[in-house]
This record gives structure tokens, sequence and C-alpha cells, in this order.
């Protein structure tokens, strides 16, 4: 590891950020003494930490570890998302748009004290990439492993394999991990992981104080944290694991828990409404609700059988009926709130008839039971399941539902033999650009993940998308995706349902929460109690 850096002025931190036209955190001086008595921050979260190491999850189960626990070079804020300079102070792009050079704040630390350094981000870069795990495949689309230098201890070089504009939107999902620690925790060449599952090696607003190997952690206030402190802030703070929503809710209603997924039915929303200690924040969000299929097994490898599943699919009943409208139709897979999503398209309504006409066409069904998978303890996925079920029954096409904890059903992703036949699904903004979502979930160089759990191949949408990701022309790129959503819609390799909006339940004796589409409200470090 080697030593800090020269500090840098306010002045040239705020001429750096009004340069790349965007908001810089406010800094305040490290270690802020504050006069409240420390409480905890209970948050329930529907899912397990099964591990907390940043490069081996993406997804937002396990946002708030890498969100809290680890800084990253840029990160997406509030909503609509816009993008900071974090670790980094600034950034320039070279006129080929191969080479991102970044310049390092001077002043970051880890939490054992260690300066932030160009050699940590290198570090992360190819421990990401050589695990192969978490954001490896959308990084690695993109980056070489060995290609980024650090030429001193405050710049990073990345140089792209080629010009792809959503490398800087996808930086943020790059975590920062302490190098020199993790170095002297490596066993045999497995880069810590074993270590870091349930150990930290981050600089993030949060340190780790406890972990359960039942899915909870607790971290405490990291004093020296570079944003600095003012005000009140939560000084320790639980994700606890709470995988029935049931259970949910009666915490929330007594004081249990002081927040939670901001994503439950509709019912259980409108139960925590009428709670009297409970505030209900309302945003618009980006999470494309869909039914994947696998595209690589027949039948599903006929567009009339697949066309025949999504007529079947009661889509009013979903929306209006379950959801009680608190979603909105989206019949594409890009959110009708992105660029890039083709105005003037219906998609696909339930009429069983033209489901019907198009069994008739497909070359065989075979009669045999068709798996329908889900997470565990998702109460939406598990109606968007059944009312596919329901749907199918219809048509004479049996289905059993799979449900299974992330954790064990993310592997299943990783190859097209083992990908289940359908997987209801939502794809939630982990950048927001298109090709979050019909670029990694429709792009045959982006299988091997949940989200192209259809494992679709068209050579004309994968040229398009390829064409989204090299140009430099925002406009440019929006029509080639809306293009790229049209051809999609009409080979119907997924069930695309609707966009949704977040409705978080926090306690009322909590202030500040700032939500943002990538992240859900889940990130701590400006919250507090009232």
């Amino acid at each position: 590891m080697t030593g800090p850096r020269a500090g840098l002025t306010r002045r040239g931190l705020l001429a750096s950020a009004a340069v790349l036209g965007v908001a810089l955190p406010d800094v305040a001086q490290p270690g802020a003494a504050r006069a409240e008595t420390p409480k905890l921050f209970v948050f329930a979260n529907s899912d397990r930490y099964d591990t907390l190491d940043p490069h081996q999850s993406f997804d937002v189960a396990r946002v708030a570890v890498r969100l809290n626990l680890y800084d990253n070079l840029y990160r997406w804020e509030d909503n609509p998302p816009q993008l900071k300079p974090w670790l980094a102070e600034s950034h320039t792009i070279s006129a080929d748009g191969l080479t991102y050079t970044f310049k390092l704040r001077s002043g970051a630390k880890f939490h054992d004290g260690a300066a932030v350094t160009a050699d940590d981000v290198v570090y992360s870069v190819e421990r990401l990439l050589g695990m192969g795990k978490g954001a490896a495949p959308l990084i690695g689309m993109m980056v070489e492993k060995g290609s980024t230098k650090s030429p001193d201890v405050a710049t990073v070089v990345f140089t792209i394999k080629r010009p792809a504009a959503i490398f800087l939107s996808a930086i943020p999902e790059l975590h920062i991990v302490n190098a020199e620690l993790l170095r002297a925790k490596e066993v045999n060449g497995d880069w810590a992981g074993p270590w870091l599952s349930s150990n930290d090696a981050g600089s993030g607003a949060y340190m780790l104080d406890s972990f359960d190997p039942v899915g909870n952690f607790r971290a405490k206030r990291f004093p020296d944290h570079f944003v600095g402190w003012q005000g009140n802030h939560l000084d320790d703070v639980e994700f606890r694991a709470v995988l029935d929503t049931s259970t949910i809710v009666l915490g929330m209603t007594r004081g249990d828990y002081s927040g939670t997924d901001g994503y439950l039915p509709f019912e259980q929303i409108e139960r925590l409404r009428r709670a009297p200690d409970v505030n209900i924040l309302e945003a618009e969000s980006m999470r494309l609700a869909a039914i994947q299929m696998n595209n690589s097994k027949s039948p599903f490898d006929d567009v009339h059988f697949r066309r025949a599943i999504a007529y079947a699919f009661d889509y009013d009943g979903m929306i209006s009926g379950i959801l009680h409208d608190s979603v909105v139709r989206n019949p594409v897979p890009i959110p009708n709130n992105c660029p890039g999503f083709p105005v003037g398209v219906t998609g696909y309504s339930f009429d069983l008839d033209k489901a019907r006409a198009e069994l008739k066409l497909a070359k065989s069904v075979p009669d045999r039971v068709y798996q329908i998978a889900f997470s565990s303890g998702q109460v939406t996925l598990q109606q968007q399941a059944e009312v596919l079920q329901n749907g199918l029954r219809q048509l004479g096409i049996k289905t059993e539902l799979k449900v299974l904890p992330w954790a064990s059903l993310q592997p299943l992703f990783r190859s097209a033999e083992t990908s289940p036949d359908f997987f209801s699904t939502i794809i939630s903004t982990y950048y927001p650009d298109p090709h979050n979502w019909i670029g990694e979930m429709y792009s045959s160089a982006a299988w091997g993940t949940f989200k192209s759990a259809a494992y679709y191949k068209n050579p004309e949408v994968d040229q398009l998308l390829a064409q989204g990701m090299a140009s430099t022309d925002p406009e440019a790129r929006w029509k080639i995706y809306a293009a790229a959503a049209r051809i999609v819609l009409n080979d119907s390799p997924g069930i695309f349902i609707y966009n949704t909006k977040w409705f978080g339940p926090y306690a009322k004796n909590v202030a500040g929460v700032r939500f943002s589409p990538i992240g859900n409200g889940m990130e701590m470090r400006w919250a507090s109690f009232a």
C-alpha cells in the first residue's frame, strides 16, 4: 500500500464537479461529534445477506452491503438518478472513447485507517474480474484483466476493449476494497473470498460491527468517512433478514423495525398506511416486472409458442386486480420512463383465443410439467407466477411453482441447461440506461446472469445492442434501443408486465431518507432519527 496523497482544496473539488455537471457531496469535518444517544436502526430485508463480499453479489436483495460498507469512484444518488463524484473527484475521456482517467480525492480512508489509493482500485478491478461473480459480467464486457493501471497513487487509468456508452454509468458497480488487507487474507489464490464473505474491507459510511450467518449484519457509523458528518445521523444500523411479509408488516406496526422493503404487496402497504407510527414515502421508480422464458429449450425455441404464452397472461388482472393500479403497464423490456422506450407500442394483451391460435402454429407442445421459478419471500413475484399459471391452465398447459432462496436460485442462470422454463422476476435499476434492461436481458453476449435467463439470440438484436453500446450520440442511442425493443416484442422471449412505483415504509421518527432507483432507499448515511 502506498502512502497518502497531497491534499486538494474545496475550491478545486467544486470546479471539478462543475465541469462534470454533477453535484459533489457536502464534505464536513471527519468525525464530527454527535450529542444524541445512539439508537439502533433496524431495516427488515426480505432476503438473507448470505455474503458481505461486494464482488460476489449484484442484486438489490443485498445492495445494502455495497452501499453502506463500501464506496466507489462515482455514485448514483437521488431520483432521477444523478451520477456524482465519490472516491474520484473527476475524470477525463480520450478522444477515441477508450481511455478513462480518474483522479482520486485525498483523505479517503478504509475502516482500518489505511488511505484509499489507486492501487486499491486496480486490485478491486482485478479481483472482481478474477472471481467472475457479482458485477463481473457487466464490467468484464468492457474491461480486460490486467488493462487497468495506476501511474501514481491518485490516478487510475481504464483502457476499455471498445467504446462503450455505459462505462461511466456502470462504474458505481465497481466497489473498492482494501487491497493490502485482502492480500494478507488470501489463501491459495482465493482472492480472500471466504474471509470477505463475513468480514469488512471497505471505506463506506458504515463499518461492520457483527455478521450473523443466518443472514443479518450490524454496522456502526464510520467517523472518518471522507464525506464527513453534519447534523443528526444513525450511529448503529442493523440489516435483518425477515423472510415472511406478514412478520415484516407486524414488526413495522409494533415499532420493531425502522424501515423495510419499498415493494411490498399493495394490501400490505395499505395496512401500513393506517399504522399510526409509520410513514409511507412514494417515488417513481424504474423496475421492470417480467417473466422470462428459456428460449434455448423446446418448445420455447418456437416463437409461436412464446407468443401464445404472452397472450395467456392476464395483464389487467395483475395490474388492476392484484396491484390496484399502483404500477403502470410496461409492454417492452425498457421502463416507460427511461430513454429508449419505443413510444406508441401497445404490447400483448390477455387474449386466450389469440393464444390458442398461436399454439396451433407451434411445431409441438410437449406434454410435460413446466416450472415457474421465483425467489422465496417475494410475494409479488409469486403473484405474477400464479397469474401465468392460471392462464396456462386454461390452455391445457401444466405448470408447477419452483420457490427457492435467491442464493440457491441465482446459480441456475449460469447456463442454458439449468435456467428454468419460466422465471418470474423484476429487473431493477443497476444503472439508469436502457442497456441495463434490454441490453443485459437480450444480448447473447450477456448470457450467464439472472437478467439473461431467457437465453435469447437474434443476430439483428445483437447488432443493434452492440451499436447502442458503441454510440456516443444519446439521441441516436435511444432510437437504436427503441428499434431493438420492437423486434424483441415481436419475438416475445419473455412476458413484459409493468413498471413500478416505490412505496417505502419507515418509522415516523426516521428522517432524511433519500430514495434512488439504484439502491431503493437503503443507503443509510443520509438518514437519522428525528
